[in-house]
């Protein structure tokens, strides 16, 4: 199973509508909170080319923010994007 990265701040929405659909997978992933840490959301927005979170990484793949993770779930690629 590849790993799994999400950048968060603790009070966005998007990120805990992320995070809830990997939980229902059973996907533990690696939460890089950006909250106060503008080195880390730089480090972020330079990996991703954007500065909203959620970021989500699937192994090497960046799959981009909470739309996208919820739109590969609607078109059946999620499951097959977390077992690599």
């Amino acid at each position: 199973m590849p790993e799994v990265v999400i950048y968060t701040t603790a009070w966005c929405p998007y990120c805990v509508r992320a995070k809830s659909l990997l939980k229902s997978k059973g996907v533990t992933f690696q939460e890089i909170s950006v909250d106060g840490k503008p080195a880390l959301r730089a480090e972020m927005a330079r990996k991703a080319g954007r500065t909203s979170v959620p970021q989500i990484w699937i192994g090497d793949r960046h799959v981009g923010g909470c739309d996208e993770l919820h739109a590969l779930e609607r078109a059946a690629k999620l499951d097959a994007m977390l077992k690599g």
